[in-house]
């Protein structure tokens, strides 16, 4: 992709307020990616496999803060932490807290577990009211930021998702045992929410994932496409999966590529667009490179060393969908822009 700066489109004033939200790229002791099936009928991304997230909730997760400007909701901050940890509860059933005794995950029998997921679940009480009354607190600090994705203009719905990353612990034994709490805490099984959102909740290597994607037995939008990309460039498959030094050394490879650069690959915010021009297979091309909602005047900046390739003939079931270098395939060029009806 060209190295000149186009202007940033300033927002329409028909378009779509986005809603605030956010999502848990949630690795397992193995480095497995969980990745959630949603049901059929879901009005947003039916039977596409989706990471752990959902919608900021005022009287759940707080009020997103705007002094300074209405950019500061587009950021990083406790609110969106609390809603990510929180939705995950909710949808895979794990819980990323620390309890009493300090641990990295909370040694809670899987029954209290369950009960509360189930009340939280359906608003019988606050996630934050129920951790406290259990003497628990939520993991903020464990969580890494990994993007935030901005819907295009125009389109039906519209989302500002705050991407994290977090790592479950590591331990010599990768098995759990069911005889023991705390290895059920700490290699937690995902479970589905009882098909009110979603049927499956599954660990992955990130590159299972993506063949999964490439034989067509699944569907994943650009989101998590990228996301997955870049997961399996450092966490893959080890011969030996016990070797915990191996895993540890895949976890601060990703970390010091999300924390590379200026600004890093973690902060970037990407708002997808997509041109007319097509590579050799038909597929169109997606820029990534740009922030989307005026947000470049605020220092933002989306991937310009990568775009997607894609299939949106279907624009509800992307296929052959693909992350590829912006220098190898070219710039958009001129004319760039959003397809309606196109769900990302």
């Amino acid at each position: 992709m060209s190295s000149a700066k186009s202007p940033e489109p300033k927002p329409s004033k028909a378009s779509i307020r986005p809603s605030s939200s956010t999502s848990i790229v949630l690795i397992s002791p193995k480095n497995e990616v969980l990745l959630l099936l949603r049901v059929k009928s879901s009005p947003w991304m039916p039977e596409a496999h989706v990471f752990p997230g959902g919608n900021v909730s005022a009287e759940q997760d707080g009020i997103l803060p705007t002094d300074g400007g209405e950019f500061r909701m587009h950021e990083d901050n406790k609110v969106y932490r609390l809603c990510a940890i929180r939705e995950c509860f909710e949808e895979s059933g794990i819980l990323l807290a620390r309890g009493p005794e300090g641990r990295p995950l909370w040694d809670m029998p899987v029954a209290s577990r369950d009960e509360g997921r189930k009340a939280v679940h359906g608003n019988e009480t606050s996630f934050t009211q129920w951790l406290k009354q259990e003497g628990g607190k939520a993991d903020i600090e464990g969580l890494i930021p990994f993007t935030r994705w901005i819907t295009p203009e125009h389109m039906p719905r519209r989302y500002s998702t705050q991407m994290y990353l977090y790592f479950l612990p590591l331990k010599d034994d990768p098995e759990p045992h069911e005889s023991s709490i705390l290895n059920q805490a700490i290699v937690p099984t995902p479970s589905s929410d009882g098909g009110i959102e979603h049927t499956t909740a599954t660990f992955l290597s990130a590159q299972e994932w993506l063949d999964a994607l490439q034989a067509r037995s699944i569907l994943l939008f650009p989101p998590q496409v990228y996301l997955l990309s870049i997961l399996s460039q450092s966490l893959f498959k080890e011969q030996t999966p016990s070797d915990i030094d191996a895993l540890q050394r895949q976890r601060d490879a990703l970390v010091t590529f999300i924390n590379s650069g200026k600004p890093p690959h973690g902060q970037f915010c990407i708002c997808p667009e997509i041109g007319r021009s097509k590579d050799s297979s038909g597929r169109l091309k997606m820029s990534l490179s740009r922030p989307g909602l005026g947000l470049e005047s605020h220092g933002r900046i989306g991937d310009r060393e990568r775009l997607v390739l894609l299939d949106a003939t279907k624009p509800l079931e992307p296929r052959d969908v693909e992350i590829v270098s912006s220098r190898k395939y070219g710039a958009l060029g001129e004319g760039i822009r959003d397809i309606k009806g196109s769900k990302l």
